[in-house]
């Protein structure tokens, strides 16, 4: 579709902030569509410094994935290593800095695959996905906390990770699969399946 074919964005009548914690701002907004229709919208905002994922590969044969205690489930999923970028830090770095505390690994090979949402319509929440190989033993002290235990799982192990009642984060899943699909269309890389 065109870009003179999408409809004129609405126009923010009223910006409030309704709550902040220490991890969320929720935000009030006053809508009038280009229709007239005006409407009130709560959204939770992001940071602008933004967050990592990071597919994390010891070996083009498989990926690192970390189990930590999830507050929102109440249980310890499954799930890729991830975090904030820190001020001053662009995704590189902060992806190489939190694979170093999270999985006792730095890399020597990072690079962007995707940019993901989730839940668009509520929230402005960004994740880079990073794909991090040559990898190396390095751990720095993270703000977990407790020990996040790491396991190492075949990347075409994915429709057996998608039936673990532990692994459902929507965002590790997609990461993966874009990960799988970029190693498998390199040229210069042997297919094992």
């Amino acid at each position: 579709m065109s870009e003179s074919r999408w409809p004129q964005k609405p126009r923010i009548l009223a910006r409030q902030s309704v709550v902040r914690s220490r991890l969320f701002h929720v935000e009030s907004l006053e809508l009038r569509f280009s229709n007239g229709e005006e409407r009130t919208f709560e959204r939770l905002t992001g940071s602008d410094q933004g967050a990592v994922m990071i597919v994390a590969m010891p070996d083009p044969e498989h990926v690192l994935l970390i189990r930590e205690y999830a507050a929102g489930f109440e249980e310890y999923v499954l799930t890729l290593p991830k975090g904030l970028v820190d001020p001053g830090e662009d995704i590189v770095t902060a992806a190489n800095r939190e694979l170093m505390e999270e999985c006792g690994f730095g890399a020597r090979s990072i690079e962007p695959l995707v940019e993901l949402s989730l839940a668009p319509n509520y929230m402005r929440h960004r994740m880079q996905v990073l794909l991090a190989t040559d990898l190396y033993p390095r751990r720095l002290p993270g703000d977990e906390p407790e020990p996040l235990i790491v396991e190492t799982h075949a990347i075409e192990e994915l429709p057996a990770l998608l039936a673990r009642e532990d692994f459902h984060e929507a965002r590790a899943i997609a990461a993966l699969f874009i990960a799988r699909e970029r190693l498998r269309a390199e040229p210069a890389r042997t297919p094992l399946w």
